[in-house]
């Protein structure tokens, strides 16, 4: 066995997911089985239950998954002491959201590739809602997320910036949200919300402490897609300021005024603890520290 078999035996051990895992490494389905069956003939034992529903390990499977966590950190280790000294070399994985490509991304990757010219840079972007679950598959190393509630175990975040949680409606469509009032009729207004995520969690609980049953219009993956929709007038939304401010479609929204505001997000750079121990990433993080105050304003409507 090698490291790369480690790697990818790692990565599946995680996500439980053949598919998922042969995306993520950039190798197809069949290769990946290859490899499985490579260790599990080498050791003499199964290290997967699978069948055509779930995967799942075996207690062989979950001690082996113990020696490829210690080997790959000694393998790291290693690589680090080897390089002391040396400018850091190799891949940085970095997954993100589409508005922190835009907001946030731009000042900070251009530092690091001024100073780490030698490092490769593996961009993934999509639903930043997804961010941590990247990292608990180890699709990704580093992640630009909101700071969830509850911080999980052995990661390790650095605030970048707060922005407004708001809620946004269409400009050119004002029959698109019903009054009661000055109050906003909860019950004939369509609502737009995120299948998941923080937005959706301070979303639920924002309704359920008024006691408010939403008219849901639809759920969708995605601010960009929440914008998309209440800008041709099917409902409002919720969505981070700092995702309006860098929308196409920003001036076919306008904030409504919803009193009691939500809270803010705090957006940041996260990776689990022990990517630290890696040169690379510790440059990275280095970076992040220096830049933080020099971030993107925004604005607490």
């Amino acid at each position: 066995m090698n490291i790369q078999e480690l790697k990818l035996f790692r990565h599946l051990a995680s996500s439980l997911h053949f598919g998922r895992t042969s995306r993520a490494c950039n190798l197809t389905p069949s290769a990946l089985t290859r490899t499985i069956q490579r260790l599990e003939e080498e050791l003499g034992h199964r290290l997967f239950i699978r069948d055509n529903r779930s995967v799942a390990l075996t207690p062989a499977g979950e001690l082996f998954r113990e020696y490829a966590e210690d080997a790959l950190q000694r393998w790291q280790e290693l690589i680090n002491r080897l390089s002391a000294g040396e400018m850091p070399g190799g891949q940085l994985s970095l997954y993100c959201s589409v508005t922190a490509v835009y907001g946030i991304l731009p000042k900070l990757l251009g530092r690091f590739r001024e100073e780490y010219p030698r490092v490769h840079l593996n961009l993934q972007t999509g639903d930043a809602a997804r961010a941590l679950v990247k990292l608990r598959n180890d699709e990704a190393e580093v992640v630009i997320a909101a700071l969830p509630d509850n911080i999980p175990p052995g990661l390790e975040f650095l605030k970048i910036i707060e922005t407004p949680l708001v809620f946004i409606g269409p400009a050119r469509f004002p029959g698109a949200v019903s009054h009661e009032g000055k109050e906003i009729d909860w019950q004939c207004t369509p609502l737009i919300m995120a299948e998941r995520g923080l937005s959706r969690e301070r979303l639920d609980r924002w309704l359920a402490a008024r006691q408010i049953e939403p008219n849901i219009y639809a759920q969708v993956a995605g601010n960009e897609a929440i914008i998309a929709m209440v800008s041709l007038g099917c409902g409002i939304g919720v969505v981070p300021r700092l995702v309006l401010e860098n929308s196409p479609l920003k001036k076919q929204i306008r904030i409504l005024e919803v009193s009691p505001e939500l809270a803010p997000f705090s957006v940041g750079v996260c990776t689990p603890a022990r990517n630290l121990a890696n040169p690379i990433i510790r440059a990275f993080w280095t970076i992040a520290e220096r830049e933080k105050n020099s971030g993107p304003e925004v604005e607490v409507a």
